[in-house]
């Protein structure tokens, strides 16, 4: 962690819709795959970089559920770019000790990239350093939708009283179980929404908004977003003072 944070309260969990991959390459008179597929080599500086500073989980959306509604010929260029992104990354994740977790409803994809996604799981899943998960066909109501169901049925199977159901019990049953909630959300791109996304696990959350499209987010544009969260006080329903007396 360089000298700039230190000994700051740097976000544990990090959330990124990584927008403007098109607008990026339409800006250069390119096909809109070439900025989804500059996008991906962000991530070949950006890893590293939340090690560098600190981060324990980064959680990426890199294709939502409204995704499918794009033009075919974009959407199929788009399956074939996470499939190859997931058979380049797998290892390189894996040699640097990060553990990949894939969100979503995966059944909608096909019988390989189903396959590819559960090997690089697999090979991932004992590794204790950065903790990244992507979100691929997910949206944040079908999330609570899933987890709602899910208790339905424990509590119909006697697994689960009604009256044991609350927010810690509930979260247990959401495709994010298990990593903390984030800290910090960043949307590039320069559009000031969540787009469904993480609806349930963003209540509390900082957001920064971005006007840098993603293929352009370095470093420098991750430690702008990390300086305005340390700057901010978070209150989580408390009044400032009554933090400001408990530090």
């Amino acid at each position: 962690m360089t000298s700039g944070f230190l000994n700051q309260n740097v976000p544990r969990h990090v959330a990124i819709i990584m927008d403007g991959n098109g607008r990026w390459a339409k800006q250069r008179n390119l096909p809109r795959i070439a900025g989804h597929r500059k996008g991906v080599e962000v991530l070949d500086t950006l890893l590293p970089h939340c090690v560098d500073r600190g981060i324990e989980c980064l959680t990426l959306f890199a294709f939502s559920s409204e995704n499918w509604n794009r033009p075919p010929t974009e959407v199929r260029l788009l399956m074939e770019l996470l499939h190859s992104t997931i058979d380049a990354q797998m290892q390189r994740m894996h040699e640097n000790n990060v553990r990949l977790r894939i969100v979503g409803e995966l059944a909608s994809f096909s019988d390989k990239l189903q396959t590819k996604i559960r090997q690089a799981e697999n090979l991932t899943h004992k590794n204790d350093g950065l903790n990244v998960t992507i979100a691929m066909n997910y949206g944040g109501r079908w999330d609570i939708c899933q987890a709602a169901r899910r208790v339905a049925i424990a509590v119909q199977a006697g697994e689960l009283l009604a009256d044991e159901i609350n927010e810690t019990v509930f979260d247990t049953f959401m495709t994010t179980s298990g990593i903390p909630e984030p800290d910090l959300f960043i949307r590039t791109g320069g559009e000031t929404r969540i787009s469904n996304f993480l609806l349930w696990q963003l209540a509390y959350t900082e957001m920064v908004f971005t006007n840098a499209y993603w293929p352009d987010f370095d470093e420098t544009e991750l430690d702008k977003a990390i300086q305005a969260f340390v700057s901010r006080q978070r209150r989580f329903g408390k009044t400032g003072e009554q933090i400001e007396a408990s530090l």
